[in-house]
């Protein structure tokens, strides 16, 4: 097939716009699970009697479901079609986060957020596997830029829109959003989203083959250096995301409904990266978007530690670097995701699925472990972010060493 082309299995007459942004709002589902309800914690720790670091639990029990759930969806994805796996999760979540407003008490509301991690993580795991069905080469790396740059507006409006209902409704107004969020998505599948698997490509949803599948997937080197290149470069900025009630409030001095002023510059640099990705594919290479993407992401990282060395700022300054980090990461990210998928072109669900785990089990290992270590300061935050981005470019770094010795 042609590097650029369409794949033919997908009907022409489909809309890829209107494809992109169902993407996108499933890819958003995440983001706004997670920070939509940030503004309430407060309120929630005084309706329930427990403490905001009880509360905090919400938080890690869904992250942990969601990286566990993820190993299976896109597995799912592979043996009964992607679309279908789609909306059975939607279903799942949508159920499980209209119920959180009349939780019965603290133990339930924690139950109901476990199921809505282990059913929120389908729509992002699968669609970059239908992404790699429909499309190839430069084609698919734009589409991914383009659900990418979409997608980045969640982080920035979540927190934001939490705050208003919160505001507006109180603690339980953030979940009755997500249930309806929730009921749009899933009507958007139903009616505008394709089957991009058929049946003849299907895999037999078997424990003993798919474990030796997974075995195999772990077992490849270049794949799971490219999985962590992915998790860890994006969990410098996730960092901060972990940590935003703690950010916005007790370090940059803002009040629940100015959430905006540090999600904003995070997702500035996100929505311009992936515009700048899209629009370049196909003219710059794979390892000049990768090369330019991890110079920018060094650059932001060092000028977010110069930022905070210098003293304590204040927004817009103290998180502007933020969006240098984040340009190069969106720059870098299709790339290195593509790479990773093209591992295993038979199983790409199952990759994908690999992928999300990666992802969400470094941002929950950061909300359980590296949280508590930089809460109330803005340095130990810039400290973590460089780390980050050393530790993303390292991993990828040992792909091309090894790409090198096989002589690709």
């Amino acid at each position: 097939m042609n590097p650029g082309a369409v794949n033919p299995r997908i009907d022409r007459a489909l809309n890829p716009r209107r494809i992109a942004l169902i993407l996108a709002g499933l890819a958003m589902l995440g983001p706004f699970s997670v920070d939509t309800y940030f503004p309430s914690f407060p309120a929630m720790a005084a309706h329930f009697g427990v403490s905001e670091i009880q509360v905090q639990s919400t938080l890690s029990v869904y992250l942990a479901a969601l990286a566990g759930m993820n190993l299976f969806h896109g597995a799912l994805s592979d043996s009964w079609g992607r679309r279908r796996v789609i909306l059975a999760a939607l279903g799942v979540y949508t159920a499980s986060a209209l119920m959180c407003p009349v939780a019965p008490g603290f133990r339930a509301l924690l139950a109901l957020r476990a199921i809505q991690g282990l059913a929120a993580g389908a729509g992002m795991i699968v669609s970059r596997a239908l992404i790699r069905d429909c499309f190839e080469g430069a084609e698919a790396q734009k589409f991914m830029a383009e659900v990418m740059m979409v997608s980045g507006l969640g982080p920035a409006i979540a927190p934001v829109i939490g705050g208003w209902l919160h505001a507006g409704f109180g603690w339980r107004g953030p979940f009755v959003f997500l249930a309806l969020l929730g009921v749009v998505l899933w009507s958007a599948c139903q009616w505008g989203l394709p089957e991009s698997l058929p049946r003849h490509l299907r895999k037999p949803f078997e424990p003993g083959p798919l474990f030796r599948a997974y075995v195999r997937a772990m077992g490849d080197g270049p794949f799971v250096l490219l999985c962590l290149a992915l998790a860890l470069g994006s969990g410098g900025f996730l960092l901060y995301v972990a940590t935003a009630p703690d950010m916005a409030i007790h370090v940059l001095g803002l009040s629940s409904t100015q959430f905006g002023w540090l999600f904003l510059p995070i997702v500035a640099g996100l929505v311009l990266g992936s515009a700048v990705a899209s629009r370049w594919a196909g003219r710059l290479s794979p390892a000049g978007f990768v090369r330019y993407g991890f110079v920018l992401m060094a650059l932001g990282a060092a000028l977010n530690l110069g930022v905070w060395l210098w003293g304590a700022p204040r927004v817009p300054w103290a998180v502007l670097p933020l969006t240098v980090y984040t340009f190069g990461f969106s720059l870098a990210a299709p790339v290195i995701s593509l790479e990773g998928l093209d591992r295993f072109p038979q199983q790409r669900g199952l990759a994908s699925s690999l992928q999300g785990f990666a992802h969400t089990l470094v941002f929950a290992l950061m909300a359980g472990w590296v949280a508590p270590v930089v809460y109330h300061s803005g340095l130990k935050h810039a400290v973590g972010l460089a780390l980050f981005m050393s530790l993303s470019w390292g991993s990828y770094q040992l792909v091309r060493r090894a790409k090198r010795s096989r002589g690709l």
